[in-house]
């Protein structure tokens, strides 16, 4: 996998999700698929999806004791998605767990990927209401640490720590960043947050862009101005 725009497909139906994803007849996007659209729909929409050329990143954020996890992750496993995730903070053992769960009899399993700390947190929110007391940037490094020794293929952290992670877990250890907007867009409730060219230049491997895309006027021009400027 190559650097790319992943396309978040926060959307309340399979109809809508569809008729969104029928503008782009050039190039098949890859897209995320959160809690909402997945919940809405099941399964079936990882199947579908697949079926109809797009790569997939089930961003459904596991986070329980290891056992839960493994089961769960099992079950995902034979869906199809590329890319699945859970919660850092769950910790080493259930980073691995998830693993062992993912990983098919063949040896195979999607890439698998730990949340670092939302986008939406900030240093006064990790502090006030998580009591973390240490740098934002320092809790986002660490976590990745715990991925990559707990064998994960990388981390979604904001990306103003695509570079810190790969300085401490190396270039091969993936970064997906969501928090990217447009220079003359709306933050909207993100707060760590990037251009898709500043992103592209902290060595973001992977953008995961929504509403700058899912609720632009020309969705497909929008689309292919976060390739021009992330990708090209």
């Amino acid at each position: 996998m190559g650097k790319d725009v992943i396309v978040a497909c926060d959307f309340p139906s399979k109809e809508k999700t569809l008729a969104f994803l029928d503008q782009f007849t050039e190039k098949k996007p890859f897209v995320k698929i959160g809690m909402e659209l997945f919940y809405a729909e099941g399964p079936d929409i990882v199947r579908e999806l697949k079926a109809r050329g797009h790569r997939v990143f089930l961003d459904l954020k596991l986070h329980d004791i290891p056992n839960t996890v493994k089961s769960a992750m099992a079950v995902l496993s034979g869906l199809g998605a590329d890319i699945v995730n859970v919660h850092a903070g769950g910790g080493v053992p259930m980073m691995k767990a998830a693993l062992e769960g993912l990983t098919r009899e063949d040896g195979t399993r999607p890439l698998c990927i730990a949340v670092t700390q939302l986008t939406s947190t900030d240093q006064e929110t990790l502090e006030n209401d998580l009591m973390i007391h240490a740098p934002i940037k320092d809790v986002v490094t660490h976590y990745a640490k715990n991925a990559a020794g707990a064998g994960l293929d990388g981390v979604v952290c904001s990306p103003q720590e695509a570079g810190l992670v790969h300085g401490s877990c190396g270039e091969g250890f993936l970064t997906v960043t969501p928090g990217v907007r447009f220079a003359d867009g709306d933050k909207g409730d993100q707060k760590r947050v990037m251009t898709p060219a500043q992103a592209k230049a902290e060595g973001s491997d992977y953008i995961v862009v929504g509403r700058p895309i899912t609720k632009a006027e020309d969705p497909v021009a929008a689309y292919e101005r976060c390739l021009r400027e992330f990708v090209d």
